[in-house]
């Protein structure tokens, strides 16, 4: 049941801004997400303090140092954004036409709209008389804004002011939505409790398609492929991640991160792993073009601590393209030939695992997002239950150099559990960070 998703969430002594005791999840005031659930607390101490006087520091491998350096950047003061009132900020998302501004949403039932040139709130909705679990600007519109509570999607027109009513209402999911996305094609997908996914045509305001059947558990993240412009990807609590064609409303792929398989693969090297199971948190996807188009990708937030990048294109390619080794399989379970762990020790790198043995996070993983800032799409930002903030540079595993490894670059404690983060094409105050508390947290990545 939805109940038993997380362990419970901290103590009322522990997150006074709550209220209550329970870290709620977006669109549920008692059941906690990702990142508000518990995990374990045990927190292996790295980073250059602990490491500088042993002597097997001058035996760490070349990750293992950007690891220990990064760890020194634990303690970056966060810039507050304050405009809810109450419970956690439970997702947030940067505009990237107009740099700075900032939408955040709450178990309040508020849609805060922040500039970050300006020290205030610029704008305060009371869009929901239930927690709103998740938020998306219109594409090709960002004054339009969508929302999804409980299971109803709302739309808002933020030019119209903290009075603005609805400008749409779908209520096509009959369980409470986790999350809803947009395509440039104007379609709009919500991924919910019963492990489907409805896909809605905003253009004609009706229900789509639905997708159905390859989520046996609650589906707790869906995104669409920006240059693929039918193609959708979601992901669930049953450690499944399927890609559809939404077109016709049939998988054309999925990986089972619960197999037996993939558990031993992701484990090998990783004893400090927490034995959460492998559920789909979130998935980020790449933006097209980045980094000279080379890569095609997605990022999966997973629940035993780990971060996977996979190759999207290189999965959705005829199976005849890929050699003997793909054409024994339909499921990407069944290739292990293809699982790369950040390290050297394979010789085809379609798939990146980022875990605890690299200086990932020791909790489950709430969020992933590709970097706005610098080069876009150069570094991935991860989340967790550890309150931490893991900044990869994730290329370096897919490089054909046999010396090349993914590299954590940077990590930061945010001292309480990630709801969610996006990041912002600004040279500061570029990554946002929604964790258990009613305030925003900014940060800069320079």
């Amino acid at each position: 049941p939805p109940q038993e998703r997380f362990n419970q969430g901290n103590s009322p002594a522990e997150s006074p801004d709550l209220g209550g005791g329970t870290e709620a999840a977006p669109g549920r005031a008692a059941v906690s997400r990702p990142g508000g659930g518990s995990a374990p607390t045990t927190r292996v101490k790295g980073g250059r303090e602990s490491l500088a006087s042993s002597p097997a520091t001058r035996a760490m491998s070349e990750t293992e140092t950007a690891a220990a350096a990064a760890a020194t950047s634990a303690d970056r003061k966060a810039r507050r954004l304050r405009g809810h009132k109450k419970g956690a900020v439970t997702c947030c998302v940067a505009s990237s036409a107009r740099p700075g501004v900032v939408a955040s949403s709450g178990e309040d039932g508020c849609l805060c709209w922040f500039d970050l040139r300006t020290k205030d709130v610029l704008l305060t909705i009371e869009a929901a008389n239930k927690p709103i679990s998740s938020i998306c600007f219109k594409s090709g519109n960002e004054d339009h804004v969508y929302i999804s509570a409980g299971n109803e999607i709302l739309s808002f027109d933020i030019r119209m002011g903290s009075q603005s009513k609805p400008l749409e209402t779908y209520n096509y999911n009959r369980d409470e939505i986790n999350q809803i996305a947009v395509s440039s094609k104007g379609y709009l997908a919500a991924a919910d409790d019963s492990g489907d996914v409805k896909i809605v045509n905003t253009t004609q305001k009706c229900l789509y398609k639905r997708l159905r059947e390859a989520h046996t558990s609650i589906c707790s993240s869906v995104q669409f492929i920006p240059w693929r412009p039918w193609t959708a990807i979601t992901g669930g609590l049953d450690s499944k991640l399927a890609v559809w064609d939404f077109s016709k409303g049939r998988t054309l792929f999925s990986i089972d991160y619960g197999s037996p398989e993939l558990q031993n693969s992701s484990s090998s090297g990783s004893t400090g792993q927490c034995l959460n199971p492998a559920f789909v948190h979130s998935v980020a996807v790449s933006e097209e073009g980045i980094l000279g188009g080379l890569y095609k990708v997605c990022a999966v937030a997973r629940g035993d601590g780990a971060v996977d990048v996979v190759d999207l294109e290189y999965e959705l390619a005829p199976a005849k393209s890929k050699g003997p080794s793909r054409a024994r399989g339909s499921t990407m379970s069944s290739k292990t030939t293809d699982l790369g762990d950040g390290s050297n020790n394979q010789c085809q790198r379609r798939r990146i695992h980022l875990d605890y043995s690299m200086g990932g996070h020791t909790a489950a993983v709430s969020c992933v997002a590709f970097s706005a800032f610098g080069e876009k799409g150069k570094l991935l930002v991860s989340g967790g239950n550890d309150a931490s903030l893991k900044v990869w540079d994730w290329s370096k595993g897919f490089s054909p150099e046999t010396s090349s490894n993914s590299e954590l670059v940077l990590d930061i404690d945010v001292k309480k559990k990630v709801n969610w983060l996006c990041t912002a094409p600004t040279d500061s105050d570029n990554l946002i960070v929604c964790d258990t508390s009613k305030v925003v947290k900014v940060y800069n990545f320079l």
